[in-house]
């Protein structure tokens, strides 16, 4: 078969600027998937895309091509709303635990597809994976059935949605072009857009420990994202939200479970109450229910109902044990004063060495690995006083963890109080 366009004519258009055609940018991610477009060929065009960008239309035409590389997934019939939430990603982002089972809770169906973390943040099916016998693997029967019946499923993405963009995320991690907006942003919504939710609610992070590390940068991210969902008929709103500092006191797997299943019973940090509840807030109005109660929920045990409904669903034992480090050490204050810094990055990456994360997608994750924060910013300490307790199931991984942290926090006189959520971004 005669190709009806050549990669290089592709690539050159793209690089000068002159402008791709519809049918040219679908064809290059349909034999980019085909294999017919080689990775070199992509890398040069994906490189092309960092540099110079592209406009709303090409960055809608290419996530549209992604997904029509797949299969598209739909919920109709199942009597309900759908909404689904989406984090670019943080430390101690545990937020879909509480959040998907709360929503759920109020009669709408979360279908919250969800993957592993790669590097310095966490995957929520890692987190998952450390209650004994939940699986996150799940047909797409069983995953309608879930929904109707428990309103809320937490499951890896199946390989047929987006095919593409599994190819090209992999490439643009070894190429340079991770932080290329409308890739990004084409990657993310072509997934969430073939889901078939009804309705999606965005959690862009900004700051030290996020993807973005500008808030001008997150917000052409959030932009962008809801044009997509916008243009598809999906409702989009976006979140922009602090990660300076590690959410919650729980940073890696097993730890995060139990701070999500607090938030759970009524109790929990604050900064991680206050950004489900905004997030739960934010998909009920999606759905309909704008002056739904969601605090409620977190006080009379429905949405506790729900959670524990879902793990059992999944094969899990929500009254199981969780898994506890082996090993322990306590990093104390040097001096007295106010704690006015804990950097999210330097966290994360100490969580990461201690095994809670994985350098390659192979590796395994130790699910007692972690850190618990006995302070955050704004809290007083006095000289001695415990900062952050580490764990690890091998003693080893305690030095290097201990070196990311060695500027990772900062005591001083006071500190000005920091609203967790930074912005709101709406079609």
């Amino acid at each position: 078969m005669t190709e009806p366009f050549d990669a290089v004519d592709v690539i050159r258009a793209q690089r000068d600027k002159t402008g791709l055609s519809e049918d040219a940018l679908r064809w290059m991610i349909d034999a980019y998937t085909r294999e017919y477009v080689t990775d070199a060929q992509m890398s040069a065009f994906a490189m092309a895309v960092l540099l110079n960008g592209m406009s709303r239309d090409e960055i809608r035409v290419m996530t549209d091509a992604m997904i029509a590389s797949g299969e598209r997934m739909s919920f109709a019939g199942l009597g309900k709303h759908t909404v689904d939430k989406h984090s670019t990603g943080g430390v101690g982002d545990k937020i879909t635990l509480p959040l998907a089972p709360l929503v759920a809770s109020f009669g709408v169906a979360v279908p919250q597809l969800s993957g592993r973390g790669l590097g310095h943040t966490g995957g929520t099916l890692d987190k998952l994976e450390s209650i004994p016998g939940w699986r996150a693997a799940l047909s797409n029967d069983e995953m309608r059935d879930q929904l109707r019946d428990l309103g809320a499923v937490i499951c890896a993405a199946g390989s047929g949605l987006a095919p593409a963009d599994k190819r090209l995320y992999a490439l643009r991690d070894v190429t340079g072009t991770v932080e290329a907006v409308p890739l990004i942003a084409s990657s993310i919504m072509s997934k969430k857009i073939a889901e078939g939710t009804d309705a999606l609610v965005l959690d862009v992070k900004v700051g030290s420990g996020a993807f973005m590390h500008d808030l001008e940068r997150a917000r052409e991210l959030a932009r962008t994202m809801v044009a997509l969902g916008t243009d598809s008929g999906v409702s989009t709103t976006a979140l922009i939200t602090d990660m300076n500092t590690p959410l919650g006191r729980a940073v890696g797997n097993a730890n995060e479970v139990r701070e999500s299943i607090e938030v759970l019973a009524g109790g929990g940090p604050a900064d991680v109450v206050e950004l489900t509840v905004a997030l739960a807030r934010e998909m009920l109005a999606l759905a309909g229910q704008p002056d739904a109660d969601v605090e409620a929920a977190l006080h009379n045990g429905r949405a506790m109902d729900v959670w524990r409904a879902m793990i059992r669903a999944q094969g899990g034992d929500p009254d199981a044990e969780l898994p506890t480090p082996r090993e322990t050490h306590t990093v104390t204050a040097a001096a007295s004063g106010v704690l006015t810094r804990l950097d999210a990055w330097a966290v994360g990456i100490a969580a990461w060495r201690l095994g809670a994360g994985r350098a390659r997608p192979q590796d395994r994750v130790v699910h007692a690995a972690g850190i618990e924060l006995h302070v955050k910013p704004g809290d007083s300490v006095v000289a001695g006083q415990p900062l952050l307790t580490l764990g690890a199931d091998d003693a080893s991984r305690l030095p290097r963890a201990l070196e990311a942290l060695e500027n990772a926090y900062s005591i001083g006189e006071s500190t000005e109080p920091r609203s967790i959520i930074v912005e709101r971004i709406t079609a």
